[in-house]
């Protein structure tokens, strides 16, 4: 053992004339410990937060949507196929896009209409899980002997069925203002859809405003035969989405547009990233406030174990080994209080996830339990800061005892 870590270590355990310096030792431990178990827990709580919410986010949207400038994509299916090719895709699906009009018989609302494939979507998108009544399947059209199509079948937001007051059965009709043209004037087009699922993915905005129907009925509802508003693609890594989608643009040419899932909600996962940001700042302070316990506590014993540091420099002990001394028992300190915060903030956050005894407002929140979920480089990043400060904490004061003069401290001994 180095000679400055015996002595600092000597310091810091043995007893000391002065209590009152050795339970602001504590105080500073203790400062930092909270510290650190504050900005884990924290920390946990905000990643839980954005994991869930991008959970939620791709249950109902595919990780790379692309489409043809023009508005519409009648070759779909050549596109498919060269997207499909693209290193880090998995598999992809046609969709249709409308803004529509719901009526019931108590309630009219504004819809997004989405026309997908039941064969395909449920491989590209988790619609399917997000079902709280009724099946992907039950969109596919009926086909009986004459050969018309009859009983279209809609899945609503479970906020949309509420807001029309219908429920899993019932029916209602879809109007699409790019009607028919008559002599009249553009007369838009309606049509009766039966209820046949309804979807609830936990975002208000997504449950409020999503209505999905058979590809084949959209594209015959809307009148754009055989052509479709883009393709969703699943990709194997959604942080190489952005990846993938440069390299689809590549592929495909200038005429088509590519957006990943995280340019399509860039705004809200960069709001969610500065308020970690800002989080962390501000509860660092609380380990900012341990740091002058640290300052103080190093002043006082320095001016306690004056007449010890003018016998190790009468001695032959240097101004780096004083400093020394005094800069390793700070972080000493730091680093107790760092592994207490550790180990506390880590054993907090399994009780969080495991018995989930904090309840949220499911009026509120749309989670009813606290999320959590804890990141290894956020621990690192903590678990250096405290130390960082607690090191900057002990320059000070090591250089104050660096600076004594051993005569003059000896004079009256």
């Amino acid at each position: 053992m180095a000679f400055e870590l015996f002595v600092s270590l000597r310091y810091l355990l043995a007893k000391r004339r002065q209590t009152f310096i050795s339970l602001i030792t504590f105080i500073s431990i203790a400062g930092v410990a909270v510290g650190v178990m504050a900005l884990i827990v924290v920390l946990a709580v905000m990643n839980g937060f954005q994991e869930d919410l991008r959970k939620r986010i791709l249950g109902v949207t595919s990780h790379v949507v692309l489409g043809h400038f023009n508005g519409t994509l009648a070759d779909y299916g050549r596109v498919m196929e060269e997207t499909k090719k693209e290193p880090g895709v998995v598999d992809a699906t046609p969709f249709v896009y409308a803004q529509v009009m719901l009526s019931s018989a108590r309630n009219v609302s504004g819809a997004v209409l989405r026309g997908i494939d039941p064969g395909t979507a449920h491989q590209v998108i988790n619609i399917q899980e997000n079902l709280i009544r009724g099946s992907l399947a039950d969109l596919r059209a009926q086909q009986p002997e004459e050969g018309a199509v009859v009983s279209p079948g809609i899945i609503l937001g479970v906020e949309l069925a509420n807001n029309l007051a219908v429920r899993e059965g019932d029916w209602i009709t879809v109007t699409s203002p790019g009607g028919r043209l008559t002599p009249m004037g553009q007369v838009p087009k309606s049509r009766p859809f039966q209820i046949v699922g309804i979807l609830q993915s936990g975002m208000f905005e997504y449950d409020s405003t999503l209505a999905y129907i058979g590809l084949s009925a959209a594209q015959q509802f809307l009148g754009i035969g055989n052509a479709v508003t883009g393709i969703e693609v699943r990709v194997t890594d959604i942080y190489e989405a952005r990846r993938v989608g440069d390299g689809l643009r590549g592929r495909l040419g200038p005429s088509f547009w590519v957006r990943d899932w995280m340019q399509m909600n860039q705004s809200l996962f960069s709001a969610l990233k500065l308020e970690k940001v800002v989080m962390f700042i501000i509860l660092t302070l609380i380990v900012l406030v341990a740091a002058f316990n640290i300052v103080s506590s190093l002043i006082m014993l320095v001016m306690e174990k004056t007449r010890d540091i003018a016998i190790l420099k009468a001695m032959g002990a240097t101004t780096t080994s004083i400093r020394k001394i005094f800069v390793f028992e700070g972080l000493l300190i730091g680093v107790s209080g760092t592994a207490l915060g550790l180990v506390s903030g880590s054993a907090l956050c399994s009780l969080l996830s495991k018995y989930k005894f904090i309840e949220l407002p499911a009026n509120v929140y749309y989670i009813s339990t606290l999320p959590v979920h804890v990141e290894a480089w956020d621990v690192v990043i903590i678990a250096l800061s405290a130390i960082l400060i607690s090191l900057v904490a002990t320059l000070y004061p090591s250089m104050q005892a660096a600076r004594l003069d051993p005569a003059e401290a000896l004079r009256y001994e």
